[in-house]
C-alpha cells in the first residue's frame, strides 16, 4: 500500500481535497479501475493551519437533518473548525468521492493528524 503525505499549512481547502479524493480513488495509478477501492493511504498534517478564500469562514454552512420533523441543524465553517478542524477536510473529501459502496472504504484510508 502506497502512502502520500500532505502538509495542509497555508493550503486552500478545496484544492487540497480534490487532490486527496483523486488519490483515494486510485486515479493516479496505471491499474485504476472504478470498481476497486484503491491501494493508497493519504496522511495530512497541520490541518489546523488550512485556509479558505473569501468570506467562507462566516458564510459557508454545513447542514444535517436529525431525522425528526423540523430538526435541520446548521453550523458555519467557523463553528465546526473551532470544535474539530479535521472534520472540515473529511467532509470536503467525502463530498468529492463517488456516492457508492466504496466511499466508506476509501475514506478510511484518509488519516488526518492535527
Amino acid at each position: 500500500m502506497k502512502e502520500y503525505k500532505f502538509n495542509a499549512s497555508n493550503q486552500i481547502l478545496g484544492r487540497l481535497a480534490t487532490q486527496i479524493a483523486s488519490l483515494l480513488q486510485g486515479k493516479n495509478s496505471a491499474k485504476y479501475e472504478p470498481n476497486q477501492s484503491g491501494e493508497v493511504k493519504v496522511i495530512v498534517d497541520n490541518i489546523s493551519k488550512i485556509r479558505v478564500t473569501g468570506k467562507k469562514q462566516n458564510q459557508k454552512l454545513y447542514r444535517h437533518h436529525t431525522g425528526y420533523i423540523g430538526h435541520l441543524k446548521t453550523e458555519t465553517y467557523k463553528q465546526i473548525f473551532e470544535k474539530n478542524p479535521s472534520e472540515i477536510l473529511r467532509k470536503a473529501v467525502m463530498g468529492m468521492l463517488p456516492k457508492n459502496k466504496l466511499r466508506s472504504k476509501r475514506i478510511k484510508n484518509l488519516i488526518i493528524n492535527d
